[in-house]
């Protein structure tokens, strides 16, 4: 484990839009201590492509000692796993202290690395993350913000689905690296964040807008049908809460989730 290395795990799947951005905007980071795990999950357009382009033309430009000073890695996929697998490859190949999420189609600001690792330390906390406003389709700031609350523990976190995923900085040393493997159901980012806390952790929230949140125009139906089935599952199957608290607290999860879209 490298004590000041940030790994940044990105999921690839069908990405090709946007992957380079998503690499060019990761080597703009004011922070210097990263490595780039770009984990192909079985895409069928260009992502891998443009994703050798890139670490091709970058070996041309750098030194070796420079490439591994910020080092940029692709690992493929046998065979699709989805979103949790993929993100648990690249837990399991990360070589830093600090693990940070980051979907494709998400913007960090070049200081979001710098500015949240000062947080984590500040706080000696095990698990941060930070405020997030929505984007539209070219990831263009639509003014709505989710402002990160001080903290979160577990009974708080049940009722709230603050927490984003790209927000998210996690310190290894304290968690254990175990502990950081996605459980493998839909909404695996919200289910890990859910195990963290019940083993104990606080989530602390950094009050900064550091990321946004791309999110195409549309707005089907659909996606907020299946986002009720999986918050129901995570209550019933896997947290086995009592049947009037997972009301209650399903309650409480859609209000705010309205607000927060609203």
């Amino acid at each position: 484990m490298q004590q000041n290395l940030v790994s940044i795990i990105v999921p690839v799947y069908n990405a090709g839009n946007y992957i380079e951005e998503t690499i060019r905007m990761v080597e703009a980071q004011t922070y210097q201590d990263w490595e780039l795990l770009l984990i192909d999950d079985c895409s069928v357009d260009n992502s891998r492509a443009v994703i050798e382009a890139y670490i091709r033309e970058r070996g041309q430009k750098l030194s070796s000692e420079e490439q591994k000073k910020k080092e940029i890695r692709l690992i493929r996929h046998a065979e699709n796993g989805g979103a949790a697998r993929t993100r648990n490859t690249g837990i399991a190949e990360a070589q830093g202290r600090y693990i940070a999420f980051l979907d494709a189609d998400d913007i960090w600001m070049p200081d979001k690395l710098t500015r949240e690792v000062e947080f984590l330390q500040k706080k000696q906390a095990a698990f941060v993350f930070t405020s997030y406003e929505f984007g539209d389709e070219q990831a263009r700031g639509t003014g709505k913000i989710v402002h990160a609350p001080e903290f979160l523990t577990y009974e708080k976190a049940l009722s709230r689905t603050v927490i984003f995923t790209s927000t998210v900085l996690i310190d290894t040393e304290k968690t254990g690296k175990g502990l950081v493997y996605m459980p493998l159901v839909k909404s695996e980012d919200t289910a890990l964040w859910w195990k963290l806390l019940k083993n104990g952790f606080t989530a602390y929230g950094l009050d900064e807008v550091l990321v946004i949140y791309r999110r195409p125009a549309k707005s089907l139906s659909s996606n907020k049908l299946e986002a009720i089935r999986r918050i129901w599952y995570l209550y019933r199957k896997e947290e086995k809460l009592p049947l009037v608290k997972s009301c209650v607290c399903f309650m409480l999860w859609a209000y705010r989730a309205a607000r927060r879209r609203m």
